[in-house]
C-alpha cells in the first residue's frame, strides 16, 4: 500500500504527534509498506524535499503557538510530486494548513482520506485569543473540529475513549469513529537497553544522589500542562524527605513562571529543570525516575505515560479519561482527584515502598500492550475499511471545496 501521511509536525520536532507519526511511519514500512510525507519546513520559507523525494516539507507562517507553523491549504510546487507518488490511501494528523490540503487533494485524486484527531483545541485557545473572547473562539474551534472531522473524512481515528466521546456525546458527529491508543516503540525504553555505568553518570551530570526519590514529569512546559500542582506539592513532600527530588525534562512558553514559583517556594535544591533534551536521549532519561507524574487535564492520551512505564517507571497521575484506560489503581501507578492525593500517593511511596517493584512490573507488562507493531496493525485495518467504501461525491460539503478553489484562484497562498 502506498500511503501518504499528512502533518503540521514531524521530526526533527518533537512532540507527541511527531512522535506517534514517526512511529507509525516505521511500522507501516517495517510491515512492506511506501510511506510519504508531507509537512512543515519549520526552518524557512523554502520547500525542502528529502529521502528521495518522499518527504516534502512546505513552507509556513509562525502562529504564535510553540513553533507551531501554518501552510497554505493549496501549496501549488508540491501538486505534481505528490501525484507521482500514486497514493492509495490519505491520512491527515491536522485539521488545518496541511491538513486542509490533505482533505483537498484527497477529493480532487478520489484517494480516500482517513484523519487522526490528536489535540483538544479548546484546551489551547487561551495562546491566540490571550484570555480575550475565550468562549466565542472555542465555538469557532468546535465548528471548525467538526467540519473539518466530520465532513471530509472517510474515516476518523482517536487515541481514547475520552476524544471519542468529544465527537459523539459533544460534537454529535456522523462518522465512523475508532478509537486507537496510539503506540509507541516500547524497546526505546526498556531498562535493559542502557548500561548502569551510563545511567549513574546521567545522573551525576544532573545532580542526582544514588538514594534520590525522583518524581519525573516529560512534557512541553505550557499552563494547561499544570505542572505547578507538581512543584506546589513538591513543597509540602521535602519537608520530611529531603531526598525527593522533581526532575521536569522539557521547555515551553511558561518555563520562566514554573522558575519563578520553584524560586518563591525556595525549591531550587528540589526542583531540577533539564530545559529540552534531544529525542533520542529521552529514554535515558526516565531510567533516572523512581515514578512518572503529571497533573494535565487536556491530554487525549498522554503517552509520556506509557513510555515511563516501558521504562518500568510506575505513573501518579491525574484521574482523567485520557489516562484511565491505562493507568490501574494500585496495579501499574495511582490515580489522583486533586493536589492532596497526590502529595499522599507519593508519601506513601515514600514511606512505604515495597509496592514500587510490583508497580514497576505490571507498567512494563501494560507499555508493551502498546507497541507500535500493534498499533500499526489496528491503523492498517482502518485504511482498509476506508479503501472499501471510498467517498462518494455527495457526501462532501462542495461549498468548502468552492470556497478553496477561489482562494487558490485570487492567489491568496504563495506558489
Amino acid at each position: 500500500m502506498r500511503i501518504g501521511i499528512f502533518t503540521d509536525t514531524y521530526p526533527p520536532y518533537i512532540n507527541g504527534v511527531s512522535t506517534s507519526i514517526a512511529m507509525l511511519e516505521h511500522s507501516l514500512e517495517a510491515a512492506g509498506h511506501d510511506v510519504f510525507i508531507v509537512t512543515v519546513n519549520n526552518e524557512n520559507m523554502s520547500y525542502k524535499y528529502e529521502n528521495e523525494d518522499k518527504i516534502i516539507r512546505i513552507p509556513g507562517i509562525p502562529i504564535g503557538i510553540y513553533d507551531y507553523r501554518l501552510t497554505g491549504v493549496y501549496p501549488l510546487r508540491a501538486i505534481d510530486k505528490i501525484k507521482k507518488w500514486n497514493l492509495d490511501i490519505i491520512h491527515s494528523h491536522t485539521e488545518f494548513g496541511v491538513g486542509t490540503f490533505a482533505r483537498i487533494l484527497a477529493r480532487q485524486l478520489d484517494i480516500p482520506l482517513v484523519h487522526t484527531y490528536h489535540t483538544m483545541y479548546e484546551d489551547y485557545v487561551h495562546y491566540i485569543t490571550k484570555g480575550y473572547f475565550n468562549k466565542s473562539s472555542k465555538k469557532v474551534v468546535e465548528y471548525l473540529t467538526k467540519f473539518y472531522c466530520d465532513k471530509t473524512a472517510t474515516e476518523l481515528i482517536v487515541p481514547t475513549k475520552k476524544t471519542y466521546d468529544l465527537f459523539k456525546q459533544k460534537y454529535k458527529v456522523d462518522r465512523n469513529v475508532h478509537i486507537i491508543p496510539t503506540g509507541i516503540e516500547v524497546e526505546r525504553f526498556y531498562k535493559e537497553q542502557y548500561k548502569k555505568e551510563e545511567i549513574k553518570a546521567l545522573r551525576k551530570k544532573i545532580g542526582l544522589k544514588e538514594n534520590d526519590f525522583v518524581i519525573l514529569f516529560v512534557g512541553r512546559l505550557g499552563d494547561e500542562k499544570s505542572v505547578d500542582v507538581l512543584i506546589e506539592a513538591q513543597y509540602s513532600i521535602v519537608k520530611n524527605h529531603p531526598e525527593a527530588k522533581l526532575l521536569i525534562i522539557g521547555d515551553g512558553p511558561d518555563a520562566e513562571s514554573f522558575h519563578e514559583l520553584v524560586h518563591k517556594l525556595k525549591l531550587e535544591n528540589q526542583v531540577i529543570f533539564t530545559g529540552k533534551v534531544p529525542w533520542e536521549e529521552i529514554p535515558k532519561y526516565y531510567q533516572l525516575a523512581t515514578v512518572f507524574a503529571t497533573a494535565s487535564s487536556t491530554e487525549t492520551q498522554g503517552l509520556t505515560v506509557i513510555e515511563a512505564m516501558a521504562a518500568s517507571v510506575p505513573v501518579v497521575c491525574l484521574d482523567d479519561d485520557a489516562f484511565r484506560t491505562v493507568v490501574v489503581d494500585d496495579l501499574n501507578g495511582y490515580l489522583f482527584k486533586n493536589k492532596r492525593e497526590y502529595r499522599r500517593h507519593i508519601l506513601n511511596l515514600l514511606e512505604k515502598p515495597e509496592p514500587l517493584k510490583r508497580l514497576s512490573t505490571q507498567a512494563r507488562i501494560t507499555a508493551d500492550q502498546h507497541s507500535s507493531k500493534y498499533f500499526a496493525e489496528q491503523v492498517l485495518d482502518v485504511y482498509k475499511i476506508a479503501l472499501g467504501d471510498r467517498l462518494k461525491e455527495e457526501d462532501m460539503d462542495s461549498s468548502f471545496f468552492r470556497r478553496a478553489k477561489s482562494v487558490i484562484k485570487k492567489g491568496f497562498y504563495g506558489k
